[in-house]
């Protein structure tokens, strides 16, 4: 009887749940869905009398309304339900769309500079009628959230992913590089420097770079920050400028720039950059074919990298 009266759960009992727990009125809860106040709160009710327990406080007057400690816990289902309602929605679209529509792709600053021109350039070539959008983000950990809430279709990312309903494929392994000053006595070494010499820098490194921690794991040592900066241009300028030497990956920096060396750490383990999506939802043509073809690049782009 109990699993019974669960049945009766409707999406739109859970969006009112998400919005009071937003807002923390019903008024400005009803406000933001398009309701009156009394829909809410019967809607509030009905979810309280189906679960058996009561989910907001109602302190009365002008204080702010909360969710009890079982209101928290069953948000934490709702908001997952809501996600994954999203991201059937987009499913549908895109196997309407077939092989034209939109394709929306998460990308970070690196990926944009190195991977996707050469990645653009073949891909819409291939596909004329597919309208590639891209979301950009220093943090990957927000463009795997997009892609959980079916708001994008797939991602860039660093390797190993966040928790979450994902599948990916390796695209590249790209080194970290010590980067000096090109008037620095360590551009002018014939071996690289030490993971101890490395610790006992002042570096300059990226705000948001999940790697970074295996990073300084592999090292054993703290390492000393004196800056950071999620804009590579800002970081290898900073270098140039003597404020410090930069751990970055290789990719994040211009190889090209003469104010700054680049030294390859070969101890140290590699980024690894990897496309994902969502494993339980349909992925289309195309977006099988943006894989392939940043696949097919990356591919190239290492093997460059050895022949240099």
């Amino acid at each position: 009887m109990e699993a019974d009266r669960w049945l009766g759960i409707e999406l739109r009992h859970f969006l009112a749940l998400e919005a009071v727990a937003r807002e923390g009125s019903f008024g400005k809860a009803a406000a933001k869905l398009g309701y009156t106040q009394s829909a809410v709160s019967q809607q509030i009710a009905a979810l309280e009398r189906i679960v058996g327990q009561r989910l907001i406080e109602r302190p009365g007057g002008p204080k702010p309304v909360s969710l009890t400690e079982a209101g928290r816990l069953l948000l934490t289902h709702a908001d997952a339900i809501a996600a994954r309602v999203a991201a059937a929605q987009a499913d549908l679209t895109a196997l309407g769309e077939g092989q034209a529509g939109t394709l929306r792709v998460g990308v970070f600053q690196s990926v944009g500079q190195r991977i996707l021109p050469e990645l653009m350039r073949r891909y819409l070539r291939a596909w004329p009628q597919v309208k590639v959008t891209l979301t950009e983000s220093a943090n990957d950990e927000d463009l795997l959230a997009l892609v959980e809430r079916g708001d994008l279709d797939l991602t860039f990312s660093d390797l190993p992913l966040t928790e979450g309903p994902f599948e990916s494929v390796e695209l590249l392994r790209d080194p970290y590089v010590l980067v000096v000053a090109a008037d620095s006595p360590l551009a002018e070494r014939d071996a690289p420097p030490t993971t101890r010499e490395v610790a006992e820098l002042d570096l300059i490194g990226h705000k948001h770079c999940r790697t970074m921690k295996q990073l300084e794991a592999n090292i054993r040592r703290p390492l000393q920050f004196v800056f950071r900066s999620d804009h590579n241009q800002t970081v290898q300028a900073l270098v140039a400028s003597g404020v410090g030497a930069a751990l970055v990956p290789k990719l994040t920096m211009d190889p090209e720039d003469e104010t700054t060396k680049l030294i390859e750490l070969p101890k140290l383990p590699p980024r690894l950059i990897a496309l994902a999506w969502h494993r339980d939802r349909y992925r289309t043509p195309a977006a099988r074919a943006f894989v392939e073809t940043a696949q097919e690049v990356t591919a190239e782009l290492e093997l460059e990298a050895v022949a240099a």
